[in-house]
């Protein structure tokens, strides 16, 4: 029998009507269905069937869609073609008004990027040249690898650490073998940038998902490249064999300085916040003493340098460099030597030239400055794309980016698209830049997670060939050492794409991050952690352990990675083969919560971020009552459905006993609804 029989068999004629076959009915059912229905109400909380000549329908609740689709940008305005004379020339001065807004906001996010790296220089940029100074650390790869990272994250520059390796190279401070694994780990720091753009658009629960799994694509390539290749590299010299054999093919001269394009843009208006010295970073890194009391701040920007002979006092004539040179007079000795001066002509103009802070001082203010223009500027982009990526142009656009070519050319487009973000990333000379400014774009759904990861290769290869052309702008005396660590970088991304980019299985970075995506969707605060973990706290227990030497670094790393393999293998078969697994492995069960689920640890959090709103401030207690929102609408809340009862009506109106106008049930969490 149907739960609901009026729906099965909907006959009116039993209900409604003058027949004696409905008062019969009336009569003998009336009080046994009636009180039957009432009866198993109360004892039970059920919902039984309201007797209504409307019928009940089935609601079923639509599926949950795919939560990396992307969204249907629709244009709620109005239509083009309803708008008169006046409306029309309205729309298009808003949107060429939008478009130079959006051009403004892009140069302010993209100069933002550029203080942010000098704040972080002023800020941690001697330390990372001190960091450099331990021969025995750089000297163990691991060890160069994570400095790498830390580095690159201190200075948020590349470049900035790639100058430094090449100029410790260049001081044989550093051979160029142990410089390879310093390289591969700035090719991870770099990252770190788009990381962080990505949690300006924590808002929105979707568009966070999207924008972090972009971002961190580019970190899991570049840590899969990592291990894949670093033990490889250790072994074999790969990279450094065939680096080195292209630099003795070539008779190389020192060239040109190397094109810049959009810093010729840039640069005059990042000038005016703020200027560095970065040769005091690499004389630190080559040990150099009078440079740690130096200020990176640059104060003269046009200077001139002289080399006189003078006469100067030496303390005998054992110092004399030339008998003929050195004569006495009383009781000194004197010589001639060349003496250099430095004559200083022209002050530079930013906001800190005459000011006597700190460094450290300089570099927080700036760091909160730059972060502020940073935020407000990527929300202000992620509104204004909102609202001009809608309707017919969002569609093009999309089309444009995210399609592929017809069999049997699909493959071709990921090719198309990485070379498309060599070419944007060359323009800009800054991975950072690229990636973060393609971030928004795929939080808001314009830009799909399989077509960012190609765009986010291109970045790589981009940021890589703008390094060889400034290495060969590099001295003579440097050039070779440049060039050669510049294709290492090259070679090292190359390598990386081959493995995990050709095959559509081989393609790791996707799938994990699009998990990611879903952790960080539902605990936000798990970002955080992330990027901390990843990019400052592992990298620093791994930094600690290589002070203490190879046997400890082994005894404690070795182990623990074999258990981080071990569990993402049980992970894998739990999911895909749980019965080739022994029934206790099938699932965690067996382990306590905390240790594999992020419940527990969400709790704490939002039960610590409730305590700051009572007792902090305001903005916490915010959030929690958001998050009890959210909560509250999961929930199965009772509700009071009424139905006419269409028998009792007719029955009032023959004047017969009157039974309840309307059937009220309980409903508790279902899907019936009545239309």
């Amino acid at each position: 029998m149907a739960p609901w029989p009026e729906v099965e068999k909907p006959e009116t004629n039993n209900y409604i009507g003058d027949s004696s076959k409905q008062n019969q009915n009336m009569a003998g059912k009336e009080g046994e269905n009636h009180k039957g229905n009432v009866a198993s109400l109360g004892n039970k909380g059920e919902i039984q069937p309201a007797f209504s000549t409307i019928a009940l329908i089935d609601e079923t609740t639509p599926e949950e869609g795919d939560p990396w689709a992307l969204p249907e940008l629709q244009d709620t305005g109005v239509k083009w073609s309803e708008l008169d004379r006046k409306g029309k020339i309205i729309r298009v001065l808003y949107g060429i008004g939008k478009f130079i807004m959006l051009l403004g906001l892009l140069y302010l996010f993209v100069c933002s990027l550029d203080v942010l790296s000098s704040a972080f220089q002023l800020v941690g940029g001697k330390a990372a040249g001190d960091i450099f100074q331990d021969d025995s650390v750089l000297s163990n790869p691991v060890a160069g690898l994570v400095i790498g990272v830390l580095v690159t994250v201190m200075v948020q520059s590349s470049s900035t650490s790639s100058s430094i390796v090449v100029s410790m190279v260049s001081s044989t401070l550093l051979t160029v073998r142990s410089a390879i694994p310093i390289i591969m780990g700035a090719n991870i720091g770099t990252s770190v940038t788009n990381t962080i753009v990505a949690l300006m658009q924590a808002g929105d629960r979707n568009e966070f998902r999207r924008a972090f799994a972009g971002a961190t694509i580019h970190d899991f390539f570049n840590w899969l490249a990592v291990f894949a290749l670093l033990p490889i590299e250790v072994i074999s010299g790969y990279l450094y064999h065939l680096t080195s054999a292209i630099v003795e093919s070539f008779h190389l001269e020192s060239g040109e300085d190397a094109p810049e394009l959009l810093k010729v843009i840039t640069d005059p208006f990042t000038k005016l916040i703020i200027e560095l010295d970065k040769s005091v970073i690499n004389a630190i890194a080559t040990n150099d003493e009078s440079a740690k009391n130096r200020s990176l701040v640059k104060i003269w920007c046009i200077t001139e340098t002289n080399v006189t002979l003078q006469n100067v006092t030496i303390p005998s004539s054992e110092n004399c460099t030339s008998p003929d040179l050195c004569w006495t007079e009383g009781n000194m000795t004197w010589t001639i030597k060349n003496v250099t001066e430095t004559e200083y002509i022209s002050k530079c103009q930013h906001l800190f030239a005459d000011t006597d802070l700190p460094d450290l001082a300089i570099g927080l203010i700036l760091l909160a400055l730059s972060l502020l223009v940073l935020c407000s500027c990527l929300v202000m982009i992620v509104k204004l794309l909102n609202s001009v990526l809608k309707g017919q142009v969002a569609s093009v656009i999309k089309k444009t980016i995210n399609t592929d070519f017809p069999f049997p050319f699909t493959w071709l487009a990921g090719y198309l698209a990485m070379l498309a973000g060599a070419g944007m990333t060359f323009v800009v000379q800054s991975s950072s830049v690229f990636t973060s400014a393609i971030t928004p774009l795929v939080g808001i759904g314009v830009i799909s997670i399989e077509r960012s990861y190609p765009l986010t290769l291109g970045a790589n290869i981009g940021t890589t060939t703008t390094a060889i052309l400034a290495a060969l702008a590099s001295p003579g005396s440097t050039l070779k050492y440049s060039l050669q660590i510049a294709l290492c970088h090259f070679f090292f991304n190359i390598s990386g794409i081959i493995l995990f980019y050709p095959l559509p299985f081989t393609r790791l970075p996707i799938r994990m991050c699009k998990t990611l995506g879903n952790i960080t969707a539902k605990y936000r605060w798990f970002a955080i952690f992330y990027l901390l973990l990843c990019f400052f706290l592992l990298p620093l227990f791994v930094f600690g352990l290589s002070l203490a030497g190879w046997p400890v670094l082994l005894g404690v790393c070795l182990p623990l990675f074999l258990l981080f393999i071990a569990v993402v293998v049980i992970n894998i078969m739990q999911s895909k083969r749980p019965h080739s697994l022994p029934e206790k492995l099938q699932n965690w069960d067996f382990l306590p919560i905390w240790m594999h689920s992020l419940e527990p640890w969400d709790n704490i959090i939002m039960s610590s971020l409730s305590f700051c709103g009572k007792h902090c401030c305001g903005f916490c207690k915010c959030c929690k009552v958001n998050a009890e929102q959210e909560g509250a609408k999961d929930k199965q809340l009772k509700t009071m459905e009424v139905y006419e009862n269409t028998i009792a009506m007719a029955d009032e109106e023959r004047g017969g006993r009157r039974a309840p106008a309307a059937a009220c049930v309980e409903k508790t969490g279902t899907n019936n609804t009545a239309l």
